[in-house]
């Protein structure tokens, strides 16, 4: 695991921030979203940050910045086009999509949509052109946006920088070596992809 973060903090810093401004940007104006989360970009620039590749802040800026702009996009998608710019995305992304969960969550909450779904990756992607189809106020919006933004970034490139912090402590101080860690991480995986067919049956 030591090596695995060595590899992710000699990455070219450069090319860090791109990805951080790159992928939440992307996420729901173009709905890329629903195949690469934008958060994965972020932890590794926290994971960096961490590993002294870059300051912190840094990330935390350049993943609000692109986060923001990416749902304004999204929304001023949705304004012009309506449903249809979600209609049109291609038949893989769709079959993740809940639109009906979106649409009931903005209507119900307004802006404070927004800032919920920032949270949910499938939401995060097309609450922003809900809203806008759905003729919510630009200023209503854009406060959200902002707000939204800024304390996601800011969680989740502190959890990459404290989760990088927390496995070197692991597997330096208590012994716990890759392959448990991974081992871990797996069982993880399963008991999730478990119960999320459970509900589907349900």
């Amino acid at each position: 695991m030591e090596r695995a973060l060595t590899m992710i903090a000699a990455l070219p810093p450069v090319v860090v921030l791109i990805l951080v401004f790159a992928l939440p940007a992307l996420e729901s104006s173009t709905l890329l979203g629903l195949v690469v989360p934008g958060e994965t970009a972020v932890l590794v620039g926290g994971v960096v940050a961490h590993g002294g590749g870059l300051p912190l802040w840094a990330v935390i800026v350049t993943a609000t910045i692109g986060a923001c702009l990416g749902d304004q996009a999204g929304y001023l998608l949705g304004r012009r086009y309506g449903p249809q710019v979600v209609a049109r995305a291609p038949a893989v992304a769709r079959r993740h999509l809940d639109l009906d969960r979106a649409r009931r969550l903005v209507a119900r909450r307004g802006a404070t949509a927004v800032l919920i779904g920032r949270w949910v990756a499938v939401l995060r992607t097309v609450v922003p052109i809900i809203a806008g189809a759905s003729g919510m106020r630009r200023a209503a919006f854009g406060w959200a946006n902002l707000a939204g933004g800024l304390v996601w970034a800011t969680g989740v490139a502190l959890l990459g920088y404290l989760g990088a912090a927390s496995l070197r402590y692991l597997e330096r101080e208590l012994g716990i070596g890759t392959h448990v860690l991974l081992a871990v991480v797996l069982v993880g995986v399963l008991v999730a992809a478990w119960r999320h067919r459970a509900r589907q049956r349900h």
